[in-house]
């Protein structure tokens, strides 16, 4: 469920008990369409983070510190020039919209304290963080919105500020004849969707939630509502406006049967009943806890996006050639006939007059000499007709020479993008992101960037785990982790993993000098096979083997390397490592 007015409401007042009179100390722009704001209120240092992402939208407090550009934004800078030191007066959430005002007041440019407010609008790609002035003019905005994207409502920077188009009712206001009037707007609309047009910040989930209580299917007609479930009906949907008014919230995610959230929200959602939950006290850990995993994945994909693209137009590339490679083999399979042609041509060259088509001779390269029917250009004497097979032949033999290497070259590189292809899918932060970007470009496939772009970078590490029986087990992120842990961390007895022909990480298990346990090698294959291409597979082959065993060619990409005496194990990888 996305985050519905309900949870918003709950999300203003946990803002509203705390940051109410508070001073904004430092404001952030981590990314694009995100910002928080440090602030200092009742004695205590609170972050609150504003979203405008048009996958996960929200305002919550948060505990996350987040890594920041190096340069900040315009609108952050912006935000800094007019928010800084300024005074919360109040937070509201306007007709119980998925809208978040922020009353700040400030000093403007000739030090005189003057209002703003700060707007986040929750509305999925439509979603923004508005700031205007006292007269309602626009500051700025994390999303500008011009004439030509959208002529019902500009946002730029000097335009005045309008709502977003409205026309709803707020449920909170609500009363018996306004709630008749608007399941009778529509006839033969279903009640459930009548309930979610009709209301502000009511989201499809809760208005079946409200249809359930009152004991009403949420796919019923409207004429098929009596006087007595139309009356229950009501009663209950103002019951639920009255625990909002009252602040009776109780904030919850709903587990899938895997044990990953599936859905929240800030009133009880009985349509829920029986599947595995967690509380808590705050909407706004809630939310937070809910998005992470989301948020994080989005996050990823939003930025190794033109990496994914590179990625799978060069694996294209490779598959073509393959095929162009695949078709030259099979014009020039038939080049020894060439040769022998031309041997036959040789040993019969007494035989041939010039200006003949073709000729019969025994075929002595064949038992029992069996006739041979060779065409002949007319135009070229017998032994330039003999040269000219012998040629075809030199040919084709040094194309399928030079073929080899290019088909050789050709599969690595496939194997390699494909390696890195898996890389960039498992990619948890900015520094796995820089590394991929780093080896691409030592590989060439991508332009080196200015030495001074991974400054704030902090370095990527290899994932840590610990068998259940206590053996250290690490885990390569991308090719030059790989390569690290393979050829300079990992020492001579350790064992080392990877899955049997598929491209993936790199797996150590230390050992330290004792002898490695049945369990260990089991689950470090559980984690080759999980951070591999055949993640979603079964009875995937995971090679092991001593590091001593595994070598790099001289010359070889990143993350490639070979090795013998080896083992295989066949495991089915599970849903997440722990």
């Amino acid at each position: 469920m996305p985050l519905d007015g309900v949870t918003v409401s709950a999300i203003v007042h946990e803002l509203r008990e705390k940051l109410l009179d508070g001073r904004i100390d430092k404001i952030y722009q981590p990314e694009n369409d995100e910002i928080i704001l440090q602030i200092r209120a009742k004695g205590a240092n609170h972050r609150l983070l504003m979203s405008a992402g048009s996958a996960q939208p929200r305002i919550h407090l948060t505990e996350r510190v987040k890594d920041n550009p190096m340069k900040p934004p315009q609108f952050c800078m912006v935000l800094r020039k007019r928010l800084s030191g300024g005074k919360i007066l109040d937070i509201i959430q306007p007709d119980f919209e998925r809208i978040v005002e922020m009353i700040i007041e400030s000093m403007n440019e000739m030090g005189d304290l003057s209002v703003k407010r700060l707007s986040v609008e929750i509305m999925g790609r439509h979603s923004n963080i508005i700031l205007t002035d006292s007269n309602g003019a626009i500051l700025d905005a994390a999303k500008h919105i011009s004439f030509d994207k959208s002529s019902v409502r500009q946002i730029l920077p000097g335009v005045r500020f309008t709502a977003p188009p409205g026309g709803k009712r707020d449920p909170l206001k609500e009363d018996k004849t306004g709630f008749d009037a608007a399941l009778s707007a529509a006839p033969g609309e279903k009640i459930q969707t009548l309930i979610f047009r009709a209301y502000n910040g009511l989201s499809p989930v809760m208005s079946s939630e409200i249809c359930e209580r009152a004991g009403v299917s949420p796919d019923s007609m409207r004429e098929q509502l009596n006087g007595a479930r139309a009356e229950n009906l009501f009663k209950v949907f103002s019951a639920c406006m009255e625990d909002i008014r009252e602040h009776k919230y109780v904030n919850m995610i709903y587990l899938d049967a895997s044990g990953k959230p599936k859905d929240f929200g800030s009133l009880p959602i009985t349509q829920y009943a029986g599947v595995s939950k967690i509380a808590f006290d705050s909407p706004s850990e809630m939310t937070e806890v809910f998005c992470r995993e989301r948020d994080a994945v989005y996050r990823m994909r939003q930025k190794t996006a033109d990496l994914r693209k590179l990625i799978q137009r060069n694996i294209e590339r490779c598959a073509k050639k393959a095929d162009i490679y695949m078709r030259t083999l099979e014009e020039i399979k038939d080049r020894e006939n060439d040769r022998i042609r031309g041997e036959l041509l040789t040993a019969n060259i007494y035989s041939i007059k010039k200006g003949m088509t073709s000729i019969t001779v025994q075929n002595f390269h064949e038992e029992g000499y069996p006739d041979a029917a060779i065409p002949l250009d007319p135009n070229l004497t017998p032994a330039e007709n003999a040269q000219a097979y012998f040629k075809k032949y030199g040919k084709a033999k040094r194309s399928y020479a030079a073929l080899q290497e290019q088909m050789r070259l050709n599969n690595e590189d496939m194997t390699y993008l494909e390696g890195v292809q898996n890389a960039v899918e498992a990619a948890a932060d900015e520094s796995d992101i820089a590394d991929i970007r780093d080896e691409l470009a030592e590989t060439g496939f991508i332009k080196k960037r200015a030495s001074n772009d991974r400054k704030k970078i902090k370095k990527s590490e290899p994932i840590k785990f610990i068998s259940s029986d206590g053996f250290n087990i690490y885990v390569g992120k991308n090719n030059k982790q790989n390569d690290e842990l393979t050829l300079r961390f990992a020492s001579f007895d350790d064992v080392w993993l990877h899955t049997k022909d598929i491209p993936g990480s790199h797996v150590i298990i230390k050992c330290d000098g004792a002898p490695v346990s049945d369990t260990a090698v089991r689950e470090a294959a559980q984690l080759a096979a999980y951070y591999s291409k055949a993640r979603q597979g079964s009875q995937v082959p995971v090679d092991y083997t001593l590091k001593k065993n595994v070598k790099k060619p001289r010359g070889a990409k990143p993350g490639m390397v070979i090795y013998e005496a080896n083992k295989t194990i066949y495991i089915t990888p599970e849903d997440e490592p722990r």
